[in-house]
């Protein structure tokens, strides 16, 4: 015997025996006893060993009583016996520690004036227990709570008197004290054997020594702090709520933290059901049954939710009788037990919750109503189990805490999902559902809202503009949601409009830029700037001289892939960006090949912190280098090589432009003299021109409208005088150029007027006409529709 191991094995008779009643342990103190050797007994039936043959059959987890056994030498011993269960472990199954205390042993000595000594010292449960740790005495309190008299346990060690794990952690710790010489203090929560319920306990450990300052002993007392212990619990678990649950705008995921939050610290099983209601309105005030709900979450101590009967995301039907809809057409919680009958009706209705319940013993339910800003949004239900403890009325107002933090964080999270889906659907029914076809370039685009931050004001477009020109634009308002995605449709219906007058990217971005001013004053009220922001960029490529114009406004630059060569962002001005007021915008010019691609995008595609810039301006450059002849294929690489699986943190808009370019032969020009006698001569060689391309259906209409548009830009333009002829396959287009900045207007002529209906006529005879300003004059345009002359 050693400071280190002060136990004699021989001073108890132990002998461990398995499930199925078979000795599968047998000490020295059990040999002492009946006389049996192990290899006698270790794997014989337990049974064999009682004189009558009939083994007692324990309630539960413990039993005590007198037996008669067999001694090896024949005759009986009739001797009292302490048997617990010790739980199973995943490499050991369930079995029974048997004990009793050797009466003739030395460990049964007692020093009265020790135990005396100690037991006068102590003013709660104490236990005192000798150098080898063998119970020597214990008060009537300390046996009141092991639920055991003290001449039964004499002379057991404390973990064969109880077999709950935190026994043998407290005789490890005794082991210290009796080596060491030192006090501790453990705490541990626990049921005893004379409970019906764990309770808290402060365990407190301090060696016994004589008048010499030998340590002859261990004193323990027992102090039950069980209402400190909970209301600590209790308030470490709302706590751990208000960090744990609402850590997201997600519902599914907020009624999923609910639900880990009250397993294991308050239930066994819990889950979490939300009403679905339609067509984005509250859930109704009041309840009738059956309810429908849908299963947000739930979660277990078990490894797989094998309890669980609705899968998240199903709906089912729950009548009157079920704790769901007992609870929201009550309007409270409602406990319910198995052994009260107050789950009969439901599990009489369900069957298979009726065979989960007896399959997993299942004993309580504790169903709790969401409830946020006077609205109900579903019902939380916790399940026992494993724990054998009934639901209290302590536990019943912890758990309408809990759920009331969690039903203030699911509201707010339905309440943006509705907001978000509102702000989604004004943005798509705001941007372009299809790209319209044009022969200058092919274009793709790709729209994504932020995956947390929520919608934007990203936007984009392809505008058909005169002479088979195409606008490009890009932007981005500041903000997110609803305002932002109004604001948003406000700026690209401008845009359109300013497109439509044919101004230069430049100058659009002027007007533009005034817009917003007035918008910010509006939001601001008091017209302080700053209140609306954006950023755009605007670009226009002709396809005949192969020539784009671009300005941006605080806007990132396109990336332009040239044939044969590797993408690199387009040096362009920066520009102010919209809102600011009163600063000029840049413009420049590019020749593109034909077959070059072009990138335009918002900044939440490459992050907006510099680093992020950088590294993105790469990996774009990189996606683009490696594109394929499909746009669509190319733009879904982009996404994927530079959004995270997540999401972006911002919206993302995207736009791709192949250039494609008008042969020469398409494309037809004369100068025209200042002499009205040569109208004649031109549109000879107009119709002469239409026949080599094939186009002679359509001369009769062309002849009246270059006719006419020659005869008044020699009546009223200024010399040089130019005539353009554009076709592709669907459109011929007429261009009258000259250095006059007077522009045409449709009028209506009075009855006796002899000018005033050549205009009039053209915009009968045609698809559409206009005039746009150049950096030299003006060009009147018109376009017929080939395939309608045909």
């Amino acid at each position: 015997m050693s400071p280190e191991y002060p136990f004699d094995e021989a001073a108890t008779a132990r002998v461990v025996v398995d499930d199925t009643g078979t000795v599968v342990e047998w000490n020295e103190g059990a040999r002492s006893l009946l006389g049996w050797l192990p290899a006698e007994v270790v794997g014989r039936p337990a049974e064999d060993l009682l004189a009558d043959g009939r083994a007692p059959v324990p309630s539960g987890s413990r039993w005590d009583g007198v037996v008669t056994l067999r001694h090896r030498d024949g005759r009986t011993v009739r001797v009292w016996l302490l048997a617990h269960r010790r739980p199973p472990r995943p490499d050991a199954p369930g079995r029974w520690l048997v004990v009793t205390p050797l009466n003739g042993s030395d460990a049964h000595s007692s020093d009265d004036t020790l135990a005396a000594a100690a037991l006068l010292q102590s003013p709660c449960a104490v236990a005192v227990y000798d150098d080898r740790l063998r119970l020597v005495r214990v008060n009537n309190a300390m046996a009141e709570v092991i639920g055991l008299p003290e001449e039964r346990i004499k002379g057991l060690r404390i973990s064969e008197i109880g077999s709950q794990p935190q026994s043998a952690e407290l005789e490890e710790h005794m082991v210290r004290v009796l080596a060491g010489g030192r006090p501790r203090d453990v705490q541990t929560y626990t049921r005893t054997g004379g409970e019906d319920h764990a309770h808290a306990w402060l365990a407190r450990m301090a060696p016994v020594t004589d008048a010499e300052g030998r340590v002859r002993g261990v004193c323990l007392s027992a102090h039950d702090f069980t209402d400190n212990y909970l209301a600590r619990e209790r308030l470490q678990l709302v706590n751990e709520a208000s960090v744990r649950i609402g850590t997201t705008l997600d519902v599914i995921r907020t009624a999923q933290e609910l639900a880990e939050v009250c397993v294991p610290a308050l239930a066994d099983f819990v889950s979490v059901d939300l009403l679905d209601p339609q067509d984005g309105a509250d859930p109704p005030a009041r309840f009738t049954t059956p309810l429908r709900l849908r299963r947000a979450a739930h979660h277990s101590v078990l490894t797989g939710d094998p309890i669980a009967v609705a899968k998240p995301g199903e709906v089912q039907d729950y009548p009157t009788g079920s704790p769901q809809a007992d609870s929201l057409v009550a309007g409270r919680t409602i406990v319910a037990t198995l052994r009260g009958g107050s789950l009969d009706a439901w599990l009489t209705w369900d069957k298979l919750r009726a065979a989960r319940v007896r399959e997993y013993g299942i004993h309580s339910t504790m169903s709790v109503p969401i409830r946020a800003r006077g609205t109900t949004l579903g019902v939380a239900v916790l399940t026992r189990f494993r724990r054998p403890d009934p639901f209290t009325p302590d536990d019943v107002l912890l758990a309408e805490e809990i759920t009331a933090r969690a039903a203030v964080c699911v509201d707010n999270a339905r309440r943006y999902s509705r907001e978000r889906e509102t702000a989604l659907a004004l943005q798509r029914s705001l941007l372009p559902r299809s790209l319209p076809r044009t022969a200058a370039v092919d274009a793709a685009s790709r729209y994504l809202p932020a995956a947390r931050a929520g919608v934007g004001g990203d936007w984009f477009d392809v505008i058909p503009l005169s002479g088979m020109r195409v606008a490009l634009v890009v932007g981005d308002v500041l903000g997110h949601g609803i305002q932002a995605s109004a604001t948003m449709g406000r700026l690209r219906t401008a845009v359109r409009t300013l497109a439509d007058i044919d101004l230069a990217p430049d100058e659009l971005l002027t007007h533009l830029d005034d817009l917003v001013v007035r918008l910010s004053e509006e939001a601001g009220g008091e017209g302080s700037p700053g209140e609306v922001g954006a950023s755009c960029l605007y670009a226009v490529y002709d396809p005949v001289s192969r020539r784009c114009a671009l300005a941006r406004a605080g806007h990132p630059p396109p990336v332009l892939l040239r044939p044969g060569r590797p993408a690199s962002p387009v040096d362009l001005p920066a520009g102010p960006p919209l809102g600011l007021g009163g600063l000029p915008f840049e413009s420049a010019e590019l020749e593109l090949p034909e077959g070059s691609l072009l990138a335009f995008y918002t900044d939440g595609l490459i992050g907006s912190s510099e680093p992020d810039a950088d590294s993105g301006h790469r990996l774009l450059s990189e996606a683009l280098t490696a594109y394929s002849d499909s746009l669509d294929e190319t733009c879904d690489r982009v996404l994927h090589t530079l959004l995270p699986p997540t999401g972006a943190a911002d919206d993302v808009a995207l736009l791709l432009a192949r250039t494609r370019g008008l042969p020469a032969a398409q494309v037809a020009t004369w100068t025209i003299p200042a002499d009205p006698a040569l109208v004649g001569p031109v549109r000879k060689q107009v119709v002469d021109q239409l026949g080599r391309w094939e186009l002679s259906a359509a001369s009769f209409t062309t002849e009246l409208v270059v006719s006419e548009l020659v005869t008044n830009a020699i009546r009223y333009g200024t010399h040089p005088i130019r005539l353009r002829l554009i076709h592709d396959e669907t459109t011929l287009i007429c261009e009258v150029s000259d250095t006059s900045h007077t522009a045409p207007h449709l009028r209506r002529a009075k009855t006796w007027d002899e000018g005033g209906r050549g205009l009039l006529l053209v915009a009968q005879l045609t698809q559409r006409w206009g005039s746009r300003h150049t950096a030299d004059g003006k060009t009147i345009w018109a376009e017929l529709g080939l395939f309608e002359e045909e």
